[in-house]
């Protein structure tokens, strides 16, 4: 799934009209591979947005859950954690680094 269309159901304040439409265009940019149509397509781009919203719009109101409700602060600073740490360079002896070195050298992960 693209990184960039977040999870907007069962959150507590419950999403906007801005994060769907948000979430709709990089559904379409992603799908199209238009980071922004061309005038010829600009139209049919902006029209499956919207209707991409309108549709989503309706499924995030339709949908029930008994789970509580999620705090968005909460699941923002999971996800910052989770990043940080996929994307940490340095393990505290250096092995993460040691095995990228040798796999560059064709030793595989033992050396």
């Amino acid at each position: 799934m693209c990184r960039n269309i977040k999870i907007l159901f069962n959150f507590d304040p419950p999403v906007n009209a801005d994060e769907v439409h948000a979430a709709s265009l990089q559904f379409v940019r992603k799908i199209t591979g238009f980071n922004k149509p061309s005038k010829a397509n600009e139209a049919a781009f902006d029209d499956a947005v919207e209707e991409i919203a309108g549709i989503s719009s309706r499924l995030l109101h339709s949908l029930e859950t008994t789970a509580p409700p999620k705090n968005r602060e909460e699941e923002a600073a999971k996800a910052k954690a989770r990043a940080a740490e996929r994307f940490r360079r340095v393990s505290p002896k250096g092995t993460r680094n040691r095995c990228l070195r040798s796999r560059r050298r064709g030793r595989g992960l033992r050396g």
